[in-house]
This record gives C-alpha cells, sequence and structure tokens, in this order.
C-alpha cells in the first residue's frame, strides 16, 4: 500500500477509535449537571448517588478521550505536514484556540468537580458540572469548525503559495460547520441516552436499585427523545445544503449515477462504481432523492456519471455508511416512543429492556458511520475543491506509515480493552449503598 492510503488508514483508526469516548463525555455532562441539580432541588439522595454513579462512569470516559486524542494533532505534522504547510493558518488557529481555552477550561473545571464535593456548597457543585457541560461543547465547536472548513472552505485567500486566512468570520459562521456541529451534539446527546438507558435497563431487569434506574432511564429517554428529533429535523436541512455545496457527496450517498428529474432513492442497491452503474436496485421510491436534495420532488439531480471519475468519492463506502445511519436513526425513533410508552411500567418490560440493553452500541456504531460519510464522501479531497489528498501526505516512507499504524492498533487495542473493562465493571456494579443516617 502507498503512503496516502496507510496515513489515511492510520488516522481514521485514530479518530474513530478517539471518537468512541468524545460523544458519550459531550452528552454525559449534560446529564450529570441535570441529575445534581435535581439532588440540590430535592435533597432526594437517589439522584445524589446516581450522581456518583455516572460521574465515575463519565470521568473513565473522559480519561480514555484525552490519551487517545493526543496523537491526533500530532499526525498533522509527522503523516500530513503538507497539508499543514499549506492550510494550517486557518486550520492551525482553530485547533490552538481549542487547546488553550475550551479543553484547559473542561480539565481545570472537571478536577474542581472531583475534589470539590466537601469544599463547595451544593449549588456551587452542581454550577461547576454544567460548566463542565458547556466547556466540553466549546470544545467542540473549534473541532467541528475546523472540519466544516475542510467540508466547505471559506474566508481565505491563496497568498505565497499557500492558503491564508482573511476573514475569521467566515470561518466561524461557516453553514457547513454550524449544521455539522448541530448534528455531531445531538447525536452525542442521542448516544449518552441509550448509553444511559441500557444499563439502567441491565440493573432494572436484575431488579437492582429500581427506583434509582427508573429515574436514570426516564431523565435519559426525555433527553433522548428530543435530541433524536433534533438529529432528524437537522438531517433534513444538512442534507439540503450537501446538495448545494457537495453534489457529488449526494450522489455518492445514494449511488445515483444519472442526471434525472424525480430521481429514486433505492432502498438497496449494489453500487458498480466501474461500470458507472447499479448491479441491483431493489425498493426503487421515486423522486425521494429529488425531495432529499432540493425539497421538490421533480427537481433534477446530478449523477455519478457528471463527474470526472478522478473527482468522485468511494461510492460503495459512503453509500453503506448513509444506509446504516438513517436506517439505525429510524430505528431509535422506534425505541423512543416504545419507551416513551412504557416509561410508567418499565420494570413490567423485560422485552423492552433487553433490546435497550443490546441497543447500548447501536449509537456508536451510527455516529461512527456519519464520520465515514462525512469524511470517505469528502475524498478524494482533503479541503473539498482545494487540496487533494493524494497532495497533503508528509514525504515519507510507506514503510513507517506501516510500523506506526501497527502500534497504534495494538496500543490502542489495549488502551481500549483496559477502558471498556473499567467502564463495563462499574457499569454492572451499580451505585454505591445509600449514606446512612
Amino acid at each position: 500500500m502507498d503512503v496516502v492510503l496507510l496515513s489515511r488508514l492510520q488516522f481514521a483508526a485514530a479518530t474513530m477509535f478517539h471518537f468512541l469516548f468524545v460523544p458519550l463525555t459531550l452528552g454525559l455532562a449534560f446529564l450529570l449537571a441535570f441529575m445534581e441539580t435535581m439532588y440540590v432541588r430535592t435533597g432526594d439522595e437517589d439522584y445524589l448517588r446516581m450522581t456518583k454513579f455516572w460521574g465515575k462512569i463519565f470521568l473513565i470516559n473522559f480519561a480514555l478521550g484525552i490519551v487517545t486524542g493526543i496523537t491526533l494533532e500530532f499526525q498533522f505534522g509527522t503523516n500530513w505536514s503538507r497539508y499543514s504547510g499549506y492550510v494550517g493558518d486557518i486550520f492551525g488557529s482553530l485547533l490552538a484556540i481549542e487547546a488553550t481555552t475550551s479543553f484547559f477550561l473542561e480539565s481545570t473545571l472537571i478536577g474542581v468537580w472531583i475534589f470539590g464535593w466537601k469544599k463547595l456548597s451544593k449549588k456551587a457543585h452542581a454550577t461547576v458540572m454544567w460548566l463542565v457541560a458547556f466547556a466540553g461543547s466549546l470544545s467542540a465547536i473549534w473541532i467541528i469548525t475546523a472540519n466544516g472548513w475542510m467540508q466547505h472552505p471559506v474566508g481565505f485567500t491563496i497568498r505565497n503559495g499557500r492558503a491564508e486566512l482573511s476573514d475569521f468570520m467566515a470561518v466561524v459562521t461557516n453553514k457547513f460547520a454550524i449544521l455539522e456541529l448541530i448534528h455531531t451534539l445531538s447525536a452525542s446527546y442521542v448516544l449518552s441516552a441509550f448509553f444511559i438507558m441500557g444499563i439502567s435497563a441491565y440493573h432494572l431487569l436484575k431488579k437492582q436499585h429500581v427506583a434509582l434506574f427508573t429515574k436514570s432511564f426516564r431523565i435519559a429517554l426525555y433527553f433522548g427523545i428530543v435530541s433524536t428529533l433534533v438529529v432528524v429535523v437537522e438531517g433534513d436541512t444538512h442534507g439540503v445544503h450537501v446538495t448545494e455545496v457537495q453534489p457529488v457527496k449526494l450522489a455518492a450517498m445514494e449511488a445515483h449515477w444519472e442526471t434525472t428529474t424525480r430521481a429514486p432513492i433505492h432502498l438497496f442497491a449494489i453500487p458498480d462504481e466501474e461500470n458507472g452503474k447499479n448491479l441491483i436496485e431493489i425498493g426503487s421510491i421515486p423522486g425521494l432523492l429529488s425531495f432529499l436534495g432540493y425539497h421538490d420532488f421533480n427537481a433534477e439531480v446530478k449523477g455519478l456519471n457528471d463527474f470526472p471519475k478522478e473527482d468522485r468519492p468511494p461510492v460503495f463506502i459512503t453509500f453503506v455508511a448513509f444506509r446504516l445511519m438513517v436506517g439505525l436513526g429510524t430505528l431509535f425513533l422506534l425505541l423512543m416512543f416504545i419507551g416513551f410508552l412504557r416509561r410508567n411500567k418499565l420494570s413490567d418490560s423485560p422485552l423492552f429492556l433487553k433490546a435497550m440493553l443490546w441497543a447500548i452500541p447501536l449509537p456508536y456504531i451510527a455516529i461512527e458511520c456519519g464520520w465515514v460519510l462525512a469524511e470517505v464522501g469528502r475524498q478524494p479531497w482533503i479541503v473539498y475543491g482545494l487540496m487533494r489528498t493524494s497532495d497533503a501526505v508528509s514525504p515519507i516512507a510507506s514503510v513507517q506509515v506501516a510500523m506506526t499504524l501497527l502500534g497504534f492498533v495494538v496500543v490502542y487495542g489495549l488502551l481500549g480493552a483496559a477502558g471498556f473493562y473499567l467502564i463495563v465493571k462499574h457499569a454492572r456494579k451499580g451505585p454505591d449503598a445509600p449514606a446512612k443516617s
């Protein structure tokens, strides 16, 4: 394999592994803040116990997120030095803002939260967790803004053979980045909701701490319902914007080869990229792709065959990632609806509780598919329409990247195994016993 593919695989492995921890941190922080606030307002010890129980999982997850995230920024220098040299004036400034403000703020506040239980008042301590939650989201804003700029570059000028920042406000108000941020945050909240509901379901099935985990389940359920609806609404808006700025990605998402009006969506298809067609098409719905892209069932949608082959993304991967993401999102809506109907009868709903327990991994899969769609669907561009991925890689030997890729897989594999072991062990153990009066 050449250095470009190896570097892409290495960055993808590191990023996707890192993002196993980021969304849970983002969503769990807000849920913890709400739980602790409920304890402050009601004095109910169940809310205190659940805050400390979920708080331990949050801290384990946050620590893993830090360790796995540090290596990512180094790769811009080691594997993607030409990219860094060409657009570092823009991309680097956003990462610097995130690191020097949001990340350190979040980390400091978490330290205050950990060691402040007996040193701060109840209200002050709960306020700290709210600040942690907002600091985490602020950190996400800068990272997603950087990625949104790669998807739809704005606010720059080409000078001295490189892209230089000319309009900072254009970058931070980039519509693509804003939509991507809303989608990422709301999807993270859905994941966190399913995580809490799944573990709560485990304990409810075992008839352990029933009152506490019933409350946890309901809190996560309401949080998840709102977040899922936001994902759906934003996803529709995002689809229209992708059609406007990345039409080839829309065509790849649906394996749409020929330009046509009333463009259909195929529920199942097997793309043949070599010959520019689909080998099999099943369950075609006329006009639905036109509506997805333009909110008009009769609109014309440009097909992949109207784009040069060298400018098309890998169609099969993009097509499958989009199908999995949307399919799982639909399943989440169904499960949320059933959960709302059974919210007062959770202990009498063993089949639903088992479904929610086994559903814990599904939002992780959906989020990873979303990132595969976003990043693979942008290819062959590392900065869409501005710089090709093949031009961005460092001038290093393939064997060097292959060795470091192997090292990433081994180290991250061991780290992941240890981290998930700790999370599962603590989740199965349950909360501490109530304090004796």
